[in-house]
């Protein structure tokens, strides 16, 4: 059985993949939503699916029934590929749930899309939980697998060790295949772990924008993480021990700033990949 099922077969001119998992690799659904924005602005039109059987246990990743007319219909959960551009540029963007199950062959089948739809690069979109603060700039946490491309990009190597999602597995599987590939990931406020972080969102369409030199507009994302910082403003202002809390964060963050590296703050963020 074919675990791609394809709707159309476009052709492709050196597209770049881009992809985000909701679960554990998109804390605040900053990745989810980024990897969304992008699929809307590029008007990306769904070309292919994964086929959920193989990798979920639906006790824990369960199926939707919804009424269509007088008809029930279930949906199961969901790994689409669409294709679009911006500005002139060719993108695949892979919408999926970290699976279950059969990871290393959820991993080889995508690979194998990107193989056979000639994708000349993979960027993965992650979102984690830090210590790090709402009232500064967004985090984002760039990592490449190959020495000339962290050179081309700037980008520092990575000296990670720990638990991994699937994120991870997809990254190394695709680069092992000979595709360039490059991680972002970007830190929420561990003090609002559950809300939505447009924030985050937005930071790491900027970081995309800026890798693939995309005109990606942000104004909207603009105005939801603006909106996000004022209501955690008013959640923290009638408790002392929050508003003293994130102002030691500010402190961290400010600090790490004035030294001119932000090192630390990525060891922040590698550290807390760990306690995921």
């Amino acid at each position: 059985m074919a675990l791609i099922e394809y709707s159309s077969r476009p052709d492709f001119h050196s597209p770049v993949l881009i992809m985000a998992f909701e679960g554990w690799n998109d804390a605040g659904d900053a990745a989810s939503s980024a990897a969304h924005y992008i699929a809307e602005q590029a008007k990306a039109e769904t070309f292919a699916e994964l086929d959920p059987e193989p990798f979920y246990d639906f006790q824990t990743t369960r199926p939707m029934v919804r009424l269509q007319g007088s008809r029930r219909q279930i949906d199961w959960p969901k790994n689409t590929f669409a294709r679009g551009s911006i500005g002139g540029r060719e993108l695949i963007v892979l919408r999926g749930i970290e699976p279950q199950l059969k990871w290393r062959t959820y991993a080889e089948a995508i690979n194998e899309l990107a193989t056979e739809t000639g994708v000349e690069m993979v960027v993965s979109l992650g979102a984690l939980i830090a210590d790090v603060v709402h009232t500064r700039p967004a985090t984002i946490y760039a990592s490449a697998l190959t020495a000339e491309l962290r050179a081309r990009l700037d980008l520092e190597p990575s000296s990670y060790e720990g638990p991994t999602g699937i994120v991870g597995v997809v990254h190394t599987v695709t680069h092992t295949s000979g595709l360039d590939s490059v991680s972002l990931w970007g830190a929420v406020p561990s003090y609002v772990p559950h809300a939505r972080s447009p924030k985050v969102s937005k930071a790491l369409v900027e970081r995309v924008s800026q890798l693939l030199d995309l005109p990606i507009p942000i104004e909207e994302l603009g105005r939801d993480a603006a909106e996000y910082e004022a209501q955690i403003n008013a959640m923290i202002a009638d408790d002392d021990d929050m508003a003293e809390y994130v102002a030691n964060l500010e402190a961290e963050y400010d600090a790490a700033m004035s030294s001119g590296s932000g090192n630390e703050l990525i060891a922040k963020i590698e550290e807390s990949l760990k306690d995921q």
